[in-house]
């Protein structure tokens, strides 16, 4: 006659067993989850930014800079397909949620084009600065979205996201370069006149 300690002791296990299984599913799918609610942000936040590039173009003294909004906008369409192919690839519909960050760093370069004087460097340093903003929050982004996506095994839509970011380290760069190649040295200059 078997004991019932050892029935007993069968059933703990299993049903430790199945909540264990249940807990890594349900953790599973709140990673998922929090994936998605991220694409979704970032995406209204590219869709967003590509309103205001052309602003800060039209805004901007140095050829140099008007260049590299005119090359980021073209970039961040580029972007926006590749968050629409991650949307397809999960096979969900692609949406937009609202990104208050983005919103707040576009009003910032808003801020900088209204108060800095037309046609200065001292406003593309400003710009540059704000667009600075712009690229260091889409590197946290996309930075965090890529070790989502590994740590869910997707690593298609890893590889996929990692070369916007790879192209938004690429954009801070050439902004840096900017910056320090000439337009901070001609905005100071234009402070002693």
């Amino acid at each position: 006659m078997p004991s019932t300690t050892s029935k007993t002791s069968t059933k703990t296990a299993g049903a430790k067993k199945a909540a264990s299984n249940s807990a890594t599913k349900s953790e599973e799918t709140m990673l998922k989850e929090l994936f998605i609610e991220e694409l979704k942000d970032i995406y209204w936040a590219e869709k967003h930014l590509t309103k205001a590039l052309p602003k800060m173009q039209k805004a901007a003294t140095s050829q140099e800079l008007k260049n590299a909004f005119e090359e980021h906008l073209q970039v961040t369409q580029v972007q926006i397909e590749r968050i629409e192919e991650v949307f397809e690839m999960l096979d969900i519909p692609a949406r937009a949620k609202k990104c208050e960050a983005m919103e707040g760093l576009v009003k910032e370069a808003q801020g900088h084009i209204d108060e800095l004087p037309k046609g200065t460097m001292v406003r593309d340093a400003g710009l540059i600065i704000s667009a600075q903003k712009v690229e260091h929050y889409e590197i946290a982004a996309y930075g965090s979205l890529v070790q989502l996506a590994k740590t869910m095994g997707e690593n298609d839509i890893a590889e996929i996201l990692e070369e916007t970011l790879q192209e938004e380290k690429d954009t801070d760069q050439l902004l840096t370069e900017l910056a320090v190649s000439g337009i901070n040295i001609a905005a100071d200059r234009e402070e002693e006149e």
